[in-house]
């Protein structure tokens, strides 16, 4: 097939910067450059006909992290860079539901909770120290004082099983991914940058203009060659972002999701989480979601095959079972999963590669909360 004229100087048109990746972050990065400079020329290029990593494959969590996780975190990373990584979750979540709006994303204050496990429970004192010292560190980033506070009074009122422990998060939320990212596609789209679905990237080289991407797409029972000319590459594919550039820090693990049958009388809302965030759920109107548990079979589910396993599905099934519903026959409706980005440590990868080639990559699962601030991040370093 051959390209016309009209196509040449219109879709496929040198471009100021080419974006690989129509996920949250590449979406917000589009939209953030064209807000900081309407005349240029932005591409959105992505291998799928939607954004298929975890973009609109994830549990609809507007969440900044649960204690336990919060206090692993600091273990491993130390206080300022855990601290840092809530500071730009929450800004994120902020920016999200202001520039587009809580009832076009759906969201909802719907509170968050954090359950532990009797036969986890570390004894209440410790955890009220762990509550204390983080409502003190984080208060001057959601500029409110507590945050976090027991709940266990709802235990009971929640129908919840073999739990010690329940823990609020009065800042949290839920939301609809899918209309997430319809919003974002439909304001960069206004805004004049160029999406191109089902178009996969293969390699790019640099020349002496700028950047030569070479990509493809799929014609009949063959595929159409092309080579797009930009002056700057920037690369928002997460968990993907070694394919092109190896050298990265990121590995792609597997988050795997069911969600039940409609159940009558469900007693509780609001997004939940357990044992340092590996698992989460959420009420889905008279459903209920739950997803996780990869940290039960770490190196099956490091991995970019977006399969289900008898693995993880039977431990989701389990702890459905043994902690939410318990005592109850459950049917499952849907299963399926999405690939998150996950490295050395949880910050951002946001920087220049080589000249004229960027990358905004491994958002380590929270890429709801961060992708607004990483967009406004990189386009700043980018236009600089």
């Amino acid at each position: 097939m051959q390209i016309s004229v009209w196509e040449k100087e219109s879709f496929f048109a040198p471009t100021d910067v080419t974006i690989i990746g129509s996920g949250l972050v590449g979406l917000w990065c589009a939209w953030h450059l064209k807000k900081k400079r309407p005349e240029s020329r932005i591409t959105v290029l992505d291998r799928g006909v939607i954004p298929t990593g975890a973009s609109t494959r994830n549990a609809g969590f507007a969440c900044f992290g649960s204690v336990t996780e919060l206090m692993a975190d600091k273990e491993k990373a130390g206080e300022d860079a855990m601290l840092q990584l809530v500071d730009m979750r929450f800004r994120g979540l902020q920016r999200t539901r202001k520039i587009l709006g809580e009832k076009a994303i759906g969201f909802q204050w719907s509170k968050g909770y954090e359950l532990i496990a009797t036969h986890k429970d570390p004894g209440k004192a410790l955890l009220q120290d762990q509550i204390d010292w983080l409502n003190e560190k984080i208060s001057p980033i959601v500029r409110s004082s507590p945050t976090y506070k027991f709940a266990n009074r709802k235990i009971k009122q929640f129908g919840f099983g073999a739990t010690a422990h329940l823990i609020e998060n009065k800042f949290e939320g839920t939301l609809h991914t899918g209309q997430l990212c319809q919003q974002l596609l439909q304001r960069v789209q206004a805004l004049g940058v160029t999406v191109l679905n089902s178009i996969s990237v293969d390699h790019f080289e640099k020349g002496p203009e700028g950047v030569r991407i070479h990509a493809s797409w799929p014609v009949g029972n063959t595929t159409q060659d092309y080579t797009f000319h930009s002056k700057q590459l920037l690369l928002c594919t997460n968990a993907f972002a070694r394919q092109l550039l190896p050298q990265l820090d990121v590995q792609p693990a597997r988050g795997q999701i069911l969600v039940t049958a409609p159940l009558e009388n469900l007693r509780f809302k609001g997004s939940f989480h357990y044992d340092e965030g590996f698992y989460y759920f959420r009420d889905l109107g008279d459903r209920i979601l739950l997803g996780g548990a990869r940290n039960k079979a770490f190196q099956e589910e490091t991995t970019s095959e977006m399969d289900i396993t008898d693995t993880i599905q039977k431990e989701l099934e389990h702890f459905l079972t043994n902690y939410l519903l318990p005592g109850q026959t459950v049917t499952i409706e849907d299963r399926w999963s999405g690939i998150m980005g996950m490295g050395s440590e949880k910050m951002p990868i946001i920087r220049e590669v080589e000249p004229g080639v960027w990358c905004a990559v491994r958002m380590s699962g929270m890429g709801v909360a961060l992708s607004a601030v990483v967009g406004e991040d990189i386009s700043s370093k980018l236009l600089s």
